[in-house]
């Protein structure tokens, strides 16, 4: 059969809607035009109407709620399809299954009827407010007692129903109270940390390593916060602690040093002072003796007291002078001790655990940490991802355009790595342009998502130096720790999964 053009349907349709007699409206022309043209119908989608429904649906419990929300999605979608998956599975949620078996369950109460407060049921709802008291605090003693006493009335063997629901509802409320306090508390606290860390940056600018110090603590305390940051600053203060110990006690021993240096050179011009002014006195007594004398039996006596006075006047000026020369040897040594200190402190990495160029850990800092991550995966038993990130090209962009630029392209992959992982996640340099990322509560493809989703990031946000645009990107291999390995032989699997990821064409991330 020959296929029609659709001008020819259209004059066909209008004459057929004329010959019916029907309104030319666009539902009877589109009904007429698909007929001729022997398209099937396609109803129009009723998107209000179901929305409707899904306004109604009620979402009494997670499954219920998820798929409700599902639900929505699908109308919003206009598809048919995603309607009907998630009103089926919608309905699995409506009722417990019941045991094989067993007798039918009752699938509904009677209108008005609420189900009762099971033992079992108050007994869950204790345990749930048990679990939730310590992070409401203890200040409000009038709160504890309460919380006691409802947790009393809940595990009694006869429970007042009643009483209890009254109970939870002012428990409830105040719960909300105490829970929007601690939130404050929270928030009040972390900025006055934040304070102290900033007061203690600003009163020591002349610093560097200890500036940087301040940085990263100012950096590790920002919410959101988790205990694995909170331990980041733990770390961060240990080592602001020690190192401002050290620097403080050698710095004190030179100042002491030179404080005596000082008090002794102004002890010898002292003496210097009174020794010149002792010849002084000397000199005009002989001078006096001399205008006196009547013959020269009377000027020998005179001259030899001159002579012996300059003779000792000139032997203490070369003691002293001596003495001076020394001491300002000593000066200058103590001021070069200084000096050496601050070199030294300069050098040292501005924390103990953590790279001074890029702020991530150092390998010491990443020993203790996949020591603790480890661990803690071990006692969870929860799985736990390691990622071995190399830059490409990285000799090339020293060679071309100078080591300060390699140096800025590393703090700048650090920088977008730090912003694109989960707060539990953590950044550490391995050595040169590799990296190391620890992954916990994560299994292989969701660390290798999260390692490609980085590569996608740094595509996004160009390395510029001066006017130029450089694209970083890299190759990682990443390993899911193993129940019989330790955390660096998961590091090596990594590494060798890198290697492949390189020979693979760059810029690729493979699974160990």
């Amino acid at each position: 059969m020959t296929e029609r053009a659709p001008s020819e349907i259209a004059r066909d349709t209008l004459k057929m809607l004329a010959s019916r007699k029907l309104l030319p409206t666009p539902e009877n022309y589109m009904t007429l035009y698909r007929e001729i043209a022997g398209t099937p119908m396609v109803l129009p989608f009723p998107e209000e109407p179901l929305n409707q429904i899904a306004k109604v649906l009620p979402a009494q419990n997670p499954g219920q709620q998820k798929q409700r929300a599902l639900f929505e999605l699908a109308v919003k979608k206009r598809d048919w399809v995603a309607v009907q998956s998630a009103l089926v599975g919608y309905c699995g949620f409506g009722m417990p299954a019941a045991d094989a078996g067993a007798a039918p369950a009752r699938t509904s109460l009677p209108a008005g009827m609420l189900a009762p407060l099971t033992p079992e049921f108050l007994a869950q709802i204790a345990r749930l407010i048990e679990y939730t008291l310590p992070a409401l605090g203890t200040d409000d003693a009038r709160f504890s007692e309460q919380a006691q006493l409802l947790l009393a009335a809940m595990r009694t063997a006869t429970p007042d129903v009643s009483g209890v629901k009254s109970a939870l509802a002012n428990f409830s409320h105040r719960v909300s109270f105490a829970a929007e306090e601690q939130s404050e508390i929270k928030t009040a606290m972390l900025h006055l940390l934040q304070m102290i860390f900033q007061n203690i940056a600003e009163l020591s600018q002349d610093d560097k390593w200890l500036t940087g110090q301040i940085e990263a603590l100012i950096r590790a305390s920002t919410p959101p916060l988790s205990l694995r940051r909170l331990d980041e600053v733990e770390l961060l203060l240990k080592d602001v602690i020690f190192k401002q110990g050290e620097a403080k006690g050698r710095a004190m021993e030179a100042q002491d040093q030179l404080r005596l240096l000082l008090s002794t050179f102004i002890e010898r011009l002292s003496l210097m002072a009174e020794s010149s002014s002792g010849f002084h006195d000397t000199i005009e007594r002989c001078a006096k003796q001399i205008g006196e004398a009547k013959s020269m039996a009377e000027i020998a006596p005179v001259l030899e007291a001159t002579m012996a006075a300059t003779h000792a006047m000139a032997q203490g000026t070369l003691q002293v002078r001596d003495e001076l020369q020394g001491m300002r040897q000593k000066t200058e040594a103590a001021e070069l001790q200084i000096a050496q200190l601050h070199i030294e402190l300069d050098r040292a990495s501005a924390q103990a655990r953590h790279d001074p160029l890029t702020g991530a850990l150092n390998r010491k800092g990443l020993d203790e940490a996949i020591e603790r991550e480890v661990s803690n995966a071990r006692r969870k038993q929860r799985p736990m991802c390691m990622a071995l990130l190399d830059i490409d090209n990285f000799k090339k962009i020293n060679d071309s355009l100078g080591h300060s630029v390699g140096d800025a392209a590393l703090a700048h992959l650090a920088t977008v790595t730090r912003e694109s992982l989960r707060p539990q996640d953590t950044l550490a340099r391995y050595g040169g342009e590799e990296f190391v990322v620890l992954m916990p509560d994560t299994t292989m493809d969701p660390g290798i998502e999260a390692m490609t989703r980085l590569q996608r990031e740094l595509t996004k946000r160009i390395f510029l130096e001066g006017t130029a645009k450089i694209l970083i990107t890299f190759s990682a291999g990443v390993a899911e720790l193993a129940p019989d390995e330790t955390g660096m032989e998961a590091i090596k699997r990594a590494d060798q999964a890198m290697f492949l990821a390189k020979r693979a064409g760059k810029n690729r991330v493979l699974g160990a």
